[in-house]
């Protein structure tokens, strides 16, 4: 068995009906810069209704239809924000949490030890988190996830991670192993998986990978580590139609 096999994320998701809410973060294989991916995929019409847009410098996630919104508690949040050295990507509204604890001077922890998964029964979806922080040409970054500690949502495990910024190595986490009633929650650390040097062919692997019928969003960052740059994509099938790219 090789514990430091990395995969290609293409094949982990590929055929894959609902891994639901993903992060990525990583470095490029040329060292070069910071790599960084949300997604979401829906099964219900609420989920399915989102687009992610941008607002006041983040990325959020807010309702394609807004006559369709049926509960915009766990839908509508900043996904991705920033902060002095910092940027923040999440599932949900626990970005805004870490944003203010880290204002405060406070650490990535401390916020979420604050949070818990979601109110979702009985699927009591996780909280998915990461934090890149960028100094002297270079980057570590930290993840987490916080879920049911049993099936019936009596506590919360929190587990959190941190990494060193290796090239072509990249950790990617999500709410869920598969589909499935209830949903089965992720388990275990991040996975690793190989990073690529372009963001369009990274871009490309995610989206054309993820289940057609379930996926809706996609954002990919790419930070240079010597301008501290950023190059975008962001893929929104409501407003696009478009299953692959």
């Amino acid at each position: 068995m090789n514990i430091y096999k990395i995969h290609d994320i293409g094949e982990l998701i590929n055929g894959n009906p609902y891994v639901g809410r993903g992060i990525v973060v990583g470095k490029t294989p040329d060292g070069k810069k910071a790599v960084s991916a949300y997604f979401i995929m829906g099964r219900s019409a609420n989920s399915r209704n989102r687009v992610f847009d941008r607002r006041d410098g983040a990325i959020i996630t807010r309702a394609y239809d807004e006559s369709k919104v049926e509960d915009p508690s766990l839908i509508i949040y900043n996904a991705v924000r920033s902060i002095d050295n910092k940027l923040i990507v999440t599932n949900g509204d626990q970005t805004d949490t870490i944003y203010d604890f880290i204002k405060a001077g406070k650490g990535f922890a401390h916020a979420l030890n604050t949070r818990e998964f979601e109110p979702d029964a009985p699927n009591f979806t996780p909280r998915i988190s990461a934090v890149l922080a960028f100094g002297d040409g270079d980057f570590t970054y930290k993840m987490s996830i916080l879920k049911s500690a049993d099936e019936k949502g009596s506590a919360c495990a929190r587990y959190y991670f941190s990494y060193p910024a290796l090239a072509g190595l990249g950790h990617f986490i999500h709410t869920y192993v598969t589909d499935g009633n209830p949903i089965p929650t992720f388990q275990g650390e991040p996975e690793r998986v190989a990073t690529l040097d372009s963001i369009d062919d990274f871009t490309a692997k995610l989206w054309n990978n993820l289940d057609p019928n379930n996926k809706i969003s996609l954002y990919v960052r790419y930070t240079d580590l010597a301008s501290g740059e950023a190059e975008e994509r962001m893929i929104n099938l409501n407003e696009t139609g478009e299953v692959q790219i």
